[in-house]
């Protein structure tokens, strides 16, 4: 592999790996509107957005108190909405679920 085969690989993935506040509204507002039908996927959104949340949260006093064991927590929060939107993109890929909030 050539460094810039690496470089652009790792551009993609991170770029895959980055969500707006855009499309976490786009994703949050399909569940909603679909709670009735699809209610563990309501639930499950509802759950890592409440993760990613205290992630986001957790930094303050993770900083303010030194508590350095719970800076992979809130690195993971942060993370998490992104790493589910990948994991359900995959399955989906590979037809194992189906996801209609991927295009909606």
């Amino acid at each position: 592999m050539t460094n810039s085969y690496v470089k652009l690989t790792l551009n993609i993935l991170w770029r895959e790996m980055v969500m707006t506040l855009n499309e976490l509204q786009r994703i949050k507002q399909w569940h909603v509107d679909h709670r009735v039908e699809h209610p563990l996927e309501y639930h499950l959104w509802d759950l890592v957005l409440t993760l990613w949340l205290m992630g986001w949260v957790g930094w303050v006093p993770t900083c303010a108190f030194g508590e350095a064991w719970a800076a992979p927590l809130c690195f993971a929060g942060t993370l998490l909405p992104s790493l589910y939107v990948a994991w359900r993109a995959r399955a989906h890929r590979l037809n194992r679920l189906r996801c209609d909030w991927l295009r909606a």
